[in-house]
């Protein structure tokens, strides 16, 4: 079965979920809000630190996601799971990990020679952030690069993608994707593929460089995701980045992840600001992610060892309308759902973004015109709006919010704190000669 093209995906965080038998109501209030991808972190078996992302069994399941008063398998109960989101129109996509694993994992012991090790200790995974040297110590670093049995441990990984696409898996979010070589992405992509043309694999490519960015996305994943979460809306890196993937794969943004601050918690609940992110995230780029429990303004932050379904948050806030249209917005409109050619325009008032974009695969055009404060209004002024955009044809408003009937010349306009004004031309074919 193809799966779905438009990536507007919901992050459905499993510790926070529950059982796999508990999934339905998550993935059914995810499809009421028009996402159509369902995106879990790893689900197999973890190490004795518990972390999801420290598995110990790729072909197991973690305890703490299976139903033992079911008489359906571990195995059944997450086909049921994605089953019940492809009955609601939506695909399932899942991490895969194949930078490191638990390092209590019996892999070690059964094949040592496919980790890198510092003298008799298994080597672990490390970053840094600000300067300082972050380790994992419940984490064992494969060794992709020197192995001297790279066919074992490549077979090793292609049958668990198997695994997980009999499950009903139909895309992979490619954990630290950069760290792993492009060698090993291209085969593994274009194997997986010439068995199952529709399976989709995404590269996380956080946290470095563009031009590295380039490098591990032309090993053939579909899509990237960019880092417009951390924007300022001013300074020009993002475009920068932008303009250099944007050739090679379509990116997805998110205002924020399993990894990040809660949104809420940063704007100290201010609602316009996140509904600013969303709006942005959601029509920035090809594809979208929201975590499970942003339609909330859940605070707590997500995590991979500790969170647990009573840290579900009663907070009185539901934002479902709002993030239903504009997920509606992307999903009727092809512009939104590209890296199409884009460009930060002059604004008349410098804490209002003007975002002018073009479709590569239709004739449309749009304006985004967004109030950078999220405190204040901003008064924004153009002599003619249509002056933005290449097309003849008028510009129609498909805000999610606030919606204007008619567009008048001039335009002088106060916007609401966050508030973000979307509108939509086609040029003329010819228009394009």
């Amino acid at each position: 079965m193809k799966g779905p093209e438009k990536m507007i995906i919901y992050n459905l965080f499993p510790l926070l979920a529950g059982r796999f038998t508990e999934w339905e109501g998550h993935i059914e209030r995810a499809s009421d809000m028009g996402f159509n991808w369902v995106f879990v972190n790893p689900i197999q078996l973890p190490g004795a630190s518990g972390s999801l992302y420290s598995i110990k069994n790729y072909f197991s399941f973690n305890p703490l996601l299976i139903d033992p008063s079911t008489k359906a398998s571990p195995r059944q109960q997450v086909a049921e799971a994605v089953e019940t989101a492809r009955r609601l129109g939506m695909e399932m996509m899942i991490d895969l990990v194949v930078n490191h694993c638990a390092v209590d994992s019996d892999l070690i012991q059964e094949h040592p020679e496919w980790f890198q090790w510092e003298g008799e200790r298994v080597a672990n995974p490390y970053c840094y952030e600000n300067g300082k040297r972050v380790v994992w110590k419940d984490l064992a670093k494969f060794d992709h690069r020197n192995t001297p049995d790279k066919e074992g441990l490549f077979r090793f990984f292609l049958k668990v993608v198997t695994f997980l696409v009999k499950l009903g898996f139909r895309a992979f979010r490619c954990d630290a994707a950069y760290q792993v070589p492009g060698s090993f992405w291209r085969r593994l992509i274009s194997e997986v593929k010439e068995v199952h043309t529709d399976v989709l694999f995404l590269a996380e490519t956080l946290g470095c460089p563009a031009d590295q960015t380039r490098k591990t996305a032309a090993a053939g994943f579909d899509y990237i995701f960019n880092s417009s979460k951390w924007w300022d809306l001013h300074s020009p890196w993002l475009m920068e980045q932008y303009h250099l993937t944007r050739d090679i794969a379509p990116s997805i943004s998110f205002p924020e992840s399993h990894d990040t601050q809660r949104l809420c918690e940063e704007f100290h609940g201010n609602i316009n600001g996140i509904k600013q992110r969303y709006l942005f995230s959601a029509l920035f780029s090809a594809g979208v992610m929201m975590p499970i429990g942003f339609e909330f303004c859940f605070c707590r932050r997500l995590h991979v060892v500790k969170t647990r379904p009573n840290d579900w948050e009663e907070t009185g806030i539901d934002l479902r309308p709002f993030i239903r249209e504009v997920n509606g917005i992307k999903a009727r409109y092809t512009i939104f759902q590209e890296d199409a050619p884009t460009e930060i325009l002059p604004s008349s008032n410098p804490n209002v973004l003007v975002m002018w974009k073009a479709s590569t695969t239709t004739h449309e055009e749009a304006l985004i015109i967004l109030n950078k404060d999220i405190h204040n209004r901003q008064h924004f002024h153009a002599e003619s709006l249509q002056e933005y955009v290449q097309a003849g044809a008028p510009l129609n408003d498909i805000s999610p919010e606030h919606r204007i009937d008619y567009i008048p010349e001039p335009f002088s306009y106060e916007l609401q704190p966050g508030e973000g004004i979307v509108l939509i031309t086609t040029r003329d074919p010819g228009e394009d000669d």
